[in-house]
Formats: structure tokens, sequence, C-alpha cells
């Protein structure tokens, strides 16, 4: 499925790293959402990724913008990394079915078992505003995704 922007975006219920449900439409009305898939826990680049939304996190919250993680890593998984990581915001598992959600946003590599790397921008409304794609490899450019943001109703 492709998404496309001013669509709205697909909903999901997954766990985050403390076994609680999360549910897109939790912050409809509420908050914009940015939504970052990513690969692995753990692997280097996304490691990296993270390390920078959680040093921007005053940004995003001054945008009134929730971020939420998503990998087809485990719960388990997540607590063990959001523990060392220091992240506080919620990564969620899209794991069973396995990379259901991603598989939704156009995003989830059937043939590598991941999900790729990209960064959704869902406004209040609970519409798409902005999206990007990034090769695996690439850390991305978390002040491009503020601009973006800011931008957003």
């Amino acid at each position: 499925m492709s998404t496309s922007i001013g669509a709205p975006a697909p909903e999901f219920t997954l766990k985050n790293q403390d076994q609680k449900e999360v549910k897109l439409s939790d912050f409809r009305g509420k908050k914009r959402v940015v939504l970052v898939f990513y690969p692995l826990d753990w692997s280097p680049t996304c490691t990296q990724e993270h390390a920078c939304l959680v040093n921007g996190m005053k940004q995003f919250e001054q945008l009134e913008a929730q971020i939420l993680g998503l990998s087809v890593d485990s719960a388990w998984s997540h607590k063990a990394y959001a523990e060392k990581m220091n992240i506080h915001y919620p990564l969620l598992a899209d794991f069973q079915p396995r990379g259901a959600v991603g598989a939704k946003y156009g995003v989830y590599l059937d043939d590598k078992g991941i999900t790729g790397r990209a960064i959704f921008i869902v406004d209040r409304n609970g519409n798409l505003a902005w999206q990007k794609i990034y090769d695996i490899p690439v850390v991305p450019d978390i002040g491009e995704v503020s601009k973006a943001l800011a931008g957003v109703k």
C-alpha cells in the first residue's frame, strides 16, 4: 500500500517497550505525530538516528509533536534498547504479524524481513502531512524533519 500526502494515515495499534498498547488515533486532535520507521534496534545507523532524536526532543516537544519509533523488533528488545539509549518516547513493536504496519505505510522490506528507514508526519486530524524514505545506511536529518513539522498545522 502506498501513502499520499493529505490522505488519512493508516491506523494501527501496537505495543510499546512497556507492553502498553499505543494507537495512532490516541493522538488525533491533540498532537502531530512523527512516525520514525527504522530497521532494527542496536544497529549502528539506527543508534545514531535515535541519539539525534533524543538530543532533539525539546524541539519536538515545543512543536507539540509525539515521536513514535517503529521497527520489527519485539517489545522486549525495545525495552532494553530504550533503557540503554535513554529513549523516553514509545518504541512500537511491529513484530506480529511481522512488519504489518510498515507494509501499510509501504516501507516493509519483505525480502529482508525488516522495515526500511522512513519518517512520516501525521497532522492533528490524522492525515499524512509529510514523508521521506531514506536509504538504510543514511541517518535522517532531524533538522529537516523539525522544519517540515513546523510547517504542519
